[in-house]
């Protein structure tokens, strides 16, 4: 059923049926054709259901025209349990309540679309949680962790999925509604089924904890419960489609400690787990170094760990802090340990509990930077043997040229690992290893899956590791819930062969046009196949931190993820779509290019420039929409409107011009125009004559100039601990500073960048930086010609364009940065556009790496000054929204230790204000604009105590406040220097 009209017809069939969206677009179909696996198969139709109904509409409809239905969840299996070629049932969307919580039983009730993390988040004021917790637990769903029989560090205390369940209601293969718990009699004929493979049961199954692959039959014998709902769990939506579950809680310890274990390596520590396991420890994860260097590489540092070359992090738990880090010291002195580290401070814990998080989204890169993928990715066998196993698992893996990352649940035996696999161009050295690694695991009593379940990536392996008869045993279970087949066919029975559907296998190398994409040799197919499809951009940054992906918080859309995104690219790039396509167009439309799932994506899935390649390929030598010549094209613009200030004023603060004028232009009319400034500060420089900061505020003025009033009272703060010009000489001297008087002939030189922004509208923050780094010593200087990072082309696509402007930069910032100058940038995004573009849009100008490591932001260059101090106001309290692109490109740190050093009370905003440079701007994107705004940046501007500031660098997060809520925002210079006018 390829055909598109074919499958319209179809969808338009069912959506006659349901009261649900049924989506059968491309575009769609595409987003759902892979989920955190190898794998990629593209279904007919996308149903979201909203209800029961939907679900058993659906079902009774595909069996009738031939389609299989496949539950997904947040799609992030990574064995590809949650992809089909018919129906896809997305219960993320809709299905995803808490429907009750009893707080003296112990239990809830959820639908099966409910996200982890909301779910514990519900149950944190009644002292309870849901005791599996795997690291995707900020975005994946309760129905997939049913699915999968999940588990998570804290399984060695509270058990698994399987462990929490009471009572669950499906719907089976047939459209039968039926509700399962400990009556083997509620699925007909499968109490004589559990007669006649009593053998099998009790010798092949449940012969330790973390044996997740097949089913788990064990569970509907008699002596292990006749459960019907735990044998379910773990069936990977081929037996049934879930409807509602109530589960077991726990209650939350009391009190925790860490114990980080040092040992040699990381089969030294599972040697030593029997030791570790009888302080009874609630969590005991494994790390081996090679993962602790990567975290290392990519975050510059990791906190202290004991000596050695892998470790155990165990947490113990107890009534009270002493009698949690009694059971810490016991562990010590039992543990055959080299070394050891116990941590009772709660950041300290939390900051090395990151190694191991951290670790397991950069577990899919090599040391090398080389892809890794799952496959193999969590294998488990009895914790007694994993020692031996680790080893000859090393030799396996050294035999077939292949390396990964290891870390895993070591206290259950079940270890992580994605391996550099040659899919693309050796796919059968990928199923080879396969079979071979499942021999090994099955030699030492191991189970293929630990807890992501067998899906795509190890049925087929099945035959290895169980007899014929436990085989049978597993088609007989699924046939008595599905006769048909209908439910996700080709996963467990009747398996499809672990090497057909794979992603990216035999994909050729596609040349990037517009970036050199360096960190993947150039390839875009290399950069858009980063994504695997963990789906951290579906996590809720209002939760679980992080910038990425502000549309999807949004939409609650899928194709608003940055994942999604990266789907529709990576069928551009094997031929499927045309850049031209309108996939490709309503894929990429409400991306933002925040830049925020470069850094806060595992993987490294750099979307924003992703889709400024896209732009440039569909658009180059073409027409393009009107708003990429005026908004992508700003800059020039402004210099010319900044020539007649006034009038450009004037003629914007006329209503129906304004709006006449944006609507034409491509802009939402609902949008203001920002003023522009009465004089720049390139011209304020220009006529001061000096490159004094006193003698520009001083002209400025005498012009009749307002904006610099607050600017000319540098001394009059000076009991507030603000550093006048005149400020202690022999210290300064004592630092190397060199002469603290403002253009002193001899001073050390910096380069102030004025970017468009600041000129054209705030240059009263480039006075104030000037008046912070002058009083260090320094003399500043500006680029003598008006420069431009080439930002707005970059995000509308216009490369040869941003490339014309940034040779020109380097023509005008190159000597002094030869001489070892710095540059200073004051506006976020350029400052980000100049040291990540600007060395991928010009690779081969030596002067691009050069300048880019000469940027600094405002706050970095103070702090490189031990002499600076600033001003000390405890009696503040600032919001301060970080800038998406700072968040990307570099860091925040600086500004929060300055803040930090200030005394101040802050309160730091997570995610994106949702301007983001054009975006915002552009015709049909203000309502996702706004509703980006509201996820963080205006609830907190609302609920504001009186006396607050609001403080942001970025000229767009400013503007939105301003637009939206009316708030003036603040940038960090001149909050160093003044006392700026709070909120209210």
């Amino acid at each position: 059923m390829d055909d598109d009209r074919s499958v319209e017809r179809v969808a338009d069939a069912l959506r006659a049926r349901v009261g649900c969206t049924v989506d059968a677009s491309v575009r769609r179909r595409v987003e759902y054709s892979s989920d955190a696996s190898n794998y990629r198969v593209r279904p007919t139709m996308v149903v979201f259901p909203q209800g029961d109904d939907d679900v058993a509409a659906t079902v009774v409809f595909a069996r009738e025209n031939g389609l299989s239905v496949t539950a997904r969840g947040a799609g992030t299996s990574v064995a590809g349990n949650a992809i089909g070629p018919g129906i896809v049932l997305d219960f993320s969307r809709h299905m995803n309540a808490v429907r009750a919580v009893d707080v003296e039983a112990r239990t809830a009730t959820v639908q099966p679309g409910v996200v982890l993390s909301e779910l514990q988040r519900k149950l944190r004021p009644h002292g309870l949680r849901f005791g599996p917790d795997p690291s995707t637990q900020d975005r994946c769903t309760l129905g997939g962790m049913i699915g999968n029989n999940a588990c998570g560090p804290h399984a060695l205390a509270w058990g698994r999925t399987a462990d929490t369940v009471r009572e669950l209601r499906i719907l089976d293969g047939t459209g039968q509604r039926r509700t399962l718990g400990t009556d083997l009699t509620a699925v007909p004929g499968l109490a004589n089924f559990t007669t006649a493979n009593l053998a099998v049961l009790r010798t092949e199954l449940g012969r330790f904890d973390r044996q997740a692959s097949g089913y788990g039959l064990e569970h509907l014998l008699p002596e292990h419960g006749s459960s019907v709902a735990k044998a379910f769990v773990g069936s990977e939506g081929t037996c049934g489609l879930l409807l509602e579950a109530d589960v077991a809680l726990t209650p939350v310890p009391a009190a925790t400690v860490l114990t980080v274990l040092g040992y040699p390596d990381i089969a030294s520590a599972a040697d030593d787990i029997a030791a570790v396991t009888r302080c009874a420890p609630i969590a005991v994860e494994g790390v081996d170094a090679g993962l602790v260097d990567v975290v290392r590489a990519h975050r510059g540092t990791v906190p202290e760990l004991p000596r050695g070359r892998g470790w155990l992090f165990v947490e113990t738990a107890g009534a009270t802090p002493a009698e949690a880090l009694a059971a810490a010291e016991l562990l010590c002195t039992t543990s055959n340990a080299d070394d050891h580290r116990i941590v009772t401070d709660p950041a300290a814990t939390a900051a090395l509990w990151r190694i191991r998080a951290d670790g397991a989204g950069l577990a899919g890169r090599t040391p090398d930077g080389n892809p890794a993928w799952p496959g193999w990715e969590d294998a488990a066998v009895p914790p007694e043997n994993l020692g031996t196993y680790l080893r000859e698992f090393a030799t396996l893996t050294a035999e077939y040229d292949v390396t990964g990352l290891l870390y895993g649940h070591i206290g259950d035996g079940c270890i992580h690992v994605r391996l550099d696999f040659p899919i693309t161009d050796a796919p059968q050295r990928f199923r080879t290893f396969l079979f071979d690694a499942a021999e090994l695991v099955v030699r030492h009593g191991g189970s293929l899956s630990g807890e992501h379940g067998d899906g795509r990536a190890r049925s087929e392996l099945l035959e290895v590791m169980y007899s014929p008869a436990a085989r049978a045993a597993f088609s007989g279970f699924k046939s008595l819930f599905d006769p048909d087949n209908i439910l996700n066919p080709g996963v467990l029975v009747a398996p499809n062969p672990v090497d057909a559907d794979l992603r990216v296998a035999g994909l050729a190398p596609f040349p990037a046009r517009g970036f050199a994409l360096s960190t993947d040799s150039g390839d875009l197919s290399t950069a858009v196949h980063r994504c695997v499809g963990i789906a951290k951009c579906r996590a809720d940054t209002r939760t679980s931190g992080g910038f990425m992906c502000p549309s999807y918080l949004a939409t609650a859309d899928e194709k608003d993820t940055t994942r999604a995104r990266a789907r529709v690219l990576q069928e551009v790039v094997r031929g499927e779509l045309d850049w031209r396509a309108p996939a490709v167009e309503e894929s990429l439309d409400l991306c933002l290019a925040c830049k925020a799932c470069a850094s806060d994506c595992p993987a490294g899935v750099d979307m924003a420039t992703y889709k400024s390649e896209a732009l440039y390929r569909r658009y180059r030598n073409r027409l393009r929409p009107l708003d990429h010549y005026v908004l992508g094209q700003l800059p020039r613009w402004l210099t010319i409107a900044q020539r007649f200030p006034r009038l450009a004023n004037a003629l914007a603060s006329r209503p129906y011009l304004r709006r006449a004028g944006m609507r034409l232009a491509g802009i939402d009319p609902r949008r203001a125009a920002p003023r522009l400034a009465p004089t720049s500060l390139r011209r304020i420089w220009k006529i001061s004559g000096r490159n004094g900061t006193r003698a520009a505020v001083e002209t400025a003025s005498d012009r009749g100039s307002r904006l610099w009033k607050v600017l000319d009272r540098t001394d009059t703060h000076a009991s507030d601990g603000i550093t006048s010009a005149a400020y202690d000489l022999d210290s300064a001297r004592s630092h190397g500073v060199g002469p603290a008087v403002v253009g002193a002939p001899h001073a050390r030189e910096v380069m102030l960048w004025i970017d468009t922004f600041t000129d054209t509208f705030d240059p009263e923050n480039a006075l104030a930086a000037i008046q912070l780094i002058e009083q260090l010593g320094y003399k500043v200087t500006i680029p003598n010609t008006k420069v431009c990072c080439g930002l707005t082309w970059i995000s509308t696509g216009q490369l040869d364009g941003a490339r014309t402007r940034l040779r020109a930069t380097l023509d005008a910032v190159a000597d002094h940065v030869a001489t070892g100058g710095l540059i200073i940038g004051l506006e976020p995004s350029c400052t980000a556009t100049l040291r990540a573009d600007l060395p991928e849009l010009l690779p081969h100008d030596p002067r691009a790496k050069q300048v880019a490591a000469s940027i600094r932001t405002l706050a970095e260059f103070l702090l490189e000054h031990p002499i600076w101090q600033p001003p000390r106001r405890p009696q503040d309290t600032v919001i301060v929204q970080p800038h998406c692109h700072q968040h990307a490109v570099g860091d925040f740190d600086a500004e929060r230790r300055i803040l930090k050093a200030m005394g101040v009370t802050v309160k730091e905003l997570a995610g994106c204000c949702g301007l983001a440079g054009n975006f915002g701007m552009q015709k049909g994107h203000y309502e996702v604009s706004v509703a980006v705004a509201e996820n963080a940046l205006l609830p907190a501007l609302r609920t504001a105590t009186p006396n607050t500031t609001f403080l942001a660098d970025g000229f767009s997060c400013r503007t939105q406040a301003a637009q939206l809520a009316g708030v003036p925002g603040v940038h960090l210079a001149r909050y160093l220097l003044d006392r700026p006018q709070p909120l209210t």
